[in-house]
């Protein structure tokens, strides 16, 4: 299991859009809410975070009527936190909610409007429509150029994620220059040692390993574990996943002494990082047990492999 990073929150993993809001101006009960949320939501408590969040939603359709962009904020930070529990259902109609009343209050081509179709986007890819995310990707991004200019960051947060999307689909020709465009837009504006700028190499580099291009993904999942150290810190969950992803390379390659030490590296930080029941946790373990399993290690692979099944079901 490899992991590309798509834009939707300040955390990893991302595959993926824009930010959940947290305090626009419908009240200092509703920024109270709000600071609540984030802290629930930071914290993995979710269950708590959905009922302050109705309460949040509540208060600003009270203080400033239904169809304000405030209203639009509370749904769409609902809505997150239902996808983030795997509550594609609830949360379709929030999104769909925020995106009309962002139409309408702000008008079709403002920035928060590409926010939320990327948003609406990114609940599609994660359940494979793939049709229905892609207008909505492409909308995004041409609301983004028109609005902010081509050379924004926003831009190439829209780039990446219509990449990634082609990335799901094998269609790596179309995915190749978007994930350079945003490269080089990221370098440009943010410079060339900026954690996003990590993320572009690091999903450029997952597109060749793809296509069986080793050669070219090494230098560039190198470079984005070594601006993840520098930036983040040696135990960030990002560098557990260039370390991870980099195991693959090696690994599919034979080169298994190289892949076991980053995958236990990578396993280390995210347990440390994230906590032993994470469901990142359970990707390093099943990512290690698949090797272990490759080099006839039956036995220490079916041990890890129970242990990912275990954090798994808890998630469920």
């Amino acid at each position: 299991m490899k992991h590309r990073l798509t834009i939707t929150t300040a955390l990893l993993l991302l595959l993926q859009a824009t930010p959940p809001v947290f305090g626009q101006g419908a009240g200092i009960e509703w920024d109270i809410l709000n600071q609540e949320i984030a802290e629930l939501y930071r914290a993995r408590r979710y269950d708590r975070a959905v009922v302050v969040g109705n309460k949040a939603l509540e208060v600003a359709e009270k203080s400033v009527g239904p169809n304000h962009p405030s209203v639009a904020a509370s749904l769409n930070n609902l809505a997150f936190l239902y996808e983030t529990q795997g509550q594609y259902a609830q949360a379709e109609p929030l999104y769909k909610r925020s995106l009309m009343i962002r139409e309408k209050a702000l008008g079709p081509d403002h920035p928060d409007v590409a926010g939320s179709l990327s948003n609406l986007a990114l609940l599609y890819k994660t359940q494979g429509q793939y049709a229905d995310a892609e207008p909505l990707y492409k909308r995004s991004l041409t609301i983004r150029e028109k609005a902010l200019g081509v050379m924004h960051r926003d831009v190439a947060t829209s780039l990446n994620n219509l990449g990634a999307l082609y990335d799901s689909q094998g269609q790596y020709a179309q995915a190749e220059p978007l994930h350079k465009r945003a490269l080089a837009i990221r370098e440009t504006v943010l410079g060339p040692d900026h954690p996003s700028v990590a993320a572009s190499l690091n999903n450029l580099a997952s597109l060749y390993v793809d296509q069986g291009r080793y050669a070219q993904a090494e230098p560039l999942h190198k470079r984005a574990r070594a601006i993840w150290e520098k930036a983040l810190g040696p135990e960030h969950p990002n560098v557990a996943t260039s370390l991870n992803n980099l195991a693959l390379l090696y690994k599919t390659q034979g080169q298994y002494a190289e892949a076991e030490s980053l995958y236990k590296s990578s396993l280390m930080i995210r347990e440390k990082a994230l906590g032993p029941d994470h469901p990142d946790v359970a990707g390093s373990l099943s990512n290690l047990a698949a090797l272990y399993r490759a080099t006839e290690r039956e036995e220490e692979a079916e041990t890890l492999e129970q242990r990912a099944n275990r954090i798994l079901a808890i998630q469920r």
